[in-house]
């Protein structure tokens, strides 16, 4: 629990960069057409990683979302939800089919595998691993984000080595790659855009198993930004051997293959993870939002919608695609504004759903304590604030309970874990407190900060 934020970042690096790195072609389209003036845009981008990474996993927790129309539901107009609810679910499948459909491109050229047979490996793997509790899913989601990062830095390191540093004719070599848009900015938004779409539902749902929302801020961020020198650091390495990986369909498993053989295999792996990362994701935030609260419920649909996704994987259905990633990319940008008017409009009420939660915390780890007594005026403290919070109330209550009890029984030092984990700024939150003493009709501000005694 101490580095839980780090699992979640792992998790959502897993989700977000999928397939983007198992061939280099969108890097390559979608930036390195442009030259030198590419990778500013690739660094931009690794900006809008950081921050979205932040709001979408910093929303899931304070609505404690199960599925993505949770948080529109709130965030949102309902018809503008309703569009992006649909908009989500139909792309999910289309990018979740055309995954599954990578995965067996990619075990046919690393392994001989049939495609067939490759993208049947990754179903099967995906309906598994639904069986799983939450907890383990996310560790599986993340378990190889650690290994993609250091052999992306190795494969920087050796693309220093080895390829070219005349800045000029890498430029001009790369500018003969022509670009997906018309402007190495409006490549930066669409593409985000299209992350984003792709990510958004995981990283909600991924949010909302949190009930510390410092720890998904912490999360997100962290995650945005490896993600972001992640793609930089790919970027480069593409950059400094362009003229050698230009024309490849698969320019980075290129490099990656002059290495070492050894270490190509473990690449090709490391890609098929991701792409079942992806593919998971995409189908698991379907299965959540049709699903309810039943977990018995979202088994069924995960293996019906994983099943009609293998067979549309066998068409390709490119013309399909064709149509829905440029409205993607549009219903993208839209869900951007949504999510930043959503976090500029919330943000204080984020805050002080944080340190309510802490201050909630608190009071149940006195509960827990037999040396302590909990006053009359601490449990209504704490009924009152888990009332007024966002997420459901009695949902909230267990869960912090049980997080209480984990501290309690795990922490060397209750009085150091509250000192250093559980601060609360009262009076950045006095004008909410106000409000809620208003509401409540109690008397004084006094009554919360004596839970923090």
């Amino acid at each position: 629990m101490k580095y839980a934020y780090l699992k979640i970042a792992f998790a959502y690096i897993g989700v977000i960069i999928g397939a983007g790195l198992s061939s280099g072609q969108d890097l390559l389209q979608y930036f390195l057409g442009f030259g030198k003036l590419g990778l500013i845009g690739v660094f931009l981008l690794g900006i809008l990683n950081a921050v979205f990474g932040k709001i979408m996993v910093t929303l899931g927790s304070y609505y404690r979302a199960y599925n993505h129309e949770m948080v529109f539901s709130e965030i949102t107009h309902p018809v503008l939800s309703k569009l992006l609810d649909v908009v989500l679910n139909i792309g999910s499948f289309c990018m979740g089919f055309v995954m599954l459909a990578g995965a067996g491109s990619n075990l046919n050229q690393q392994f001989g595998i049939a495609p067939w047979l490759g993208a049947l490996i990754c179903s099967v793997l995906i309906v598994i691993v639904a069986f799983f509790d939450f907890e383990k899913i996310t560790g599986v989601l993340g378990i190889f984000t650690p290994i993609m990062i250091v052999m992306i830095m190795l494969i920087t390191v050796y693309s220093f080595l080895t390829g070219s540093h005349d800045m000029e004719a890498l430029d001009a070599s790369a500018r003969t790659v022509k670009p997906v848009m018309g402007n190495v900015w409006l490549s930066v938004i669409n593409y985000y855009a299209l992350c984003a779409m792709s990510g958004v539902s995981m990283a909600f749902i991924l949010g909302g198993s949190l009930v510390r929302i410092d720890t998904a801020e912490k999360g997100g961020l962290i995650g945005g930004i490896l993600i972001g020198i992640i793609i930089m650091a790919a970027s480069v390495s593409l950059f400094l051997n362009i003229d050698y990986v230009r024309d490849s369909e698969m320019p980075m498993l290129k490099i990656v293959s002059d290495i070492h053989p050894a270490f190509s295999l473990l690449y090709a792996v490391t890609v098929f993870a991701l792409i079942f990362n992806t593919a998971f994701s995409l189908f698991y935030s379907i299965a959540r939002r049709f699903s309810g609260s039943s977990t018995k419920r979202m088994r069924i649909i995960m293996i019906f919608v994983v099943l009609i996704g293998y067979a549309f994987s066998f068409g390709g259905f490119s013309q399909l695609i064709g149509i829905m990633y440029p409205v993607l990319g549009y219903m993208g940008t839209l869900l951007l504004i949504v999510l930043v008017t959503a976090w500029c409009r919330e943000r204080r009420n984020i805050v002080f759903e944080k340190f309510s939660r802490r201050k909630m915390i608190r009071i149940l780890l006195k509960m827990l304590d037999p040396d302590r007594n909990v006053t009359r005026k601490e449990k209504e403290i704490f009924n009152n604030l888990s009332n007024v919070s966002p997420a459901e109330t009695e949902s909230l209550k267990k869960d912090l309970h049980e997080f209480a009890v984990h501290v309690f029984e795990s922490a060397d030092d209750l009085k150091t874990f509250s000192k250093k984990e559980l601060t609360v700024d009262d009076d950045k939150l006095k004008h909410q407190y106000k409000l809620i003493l208003s509401f409540f009709h109690l008397e004084d501000t006094r009554k919360f900060q004596s839970a923090e005694q």
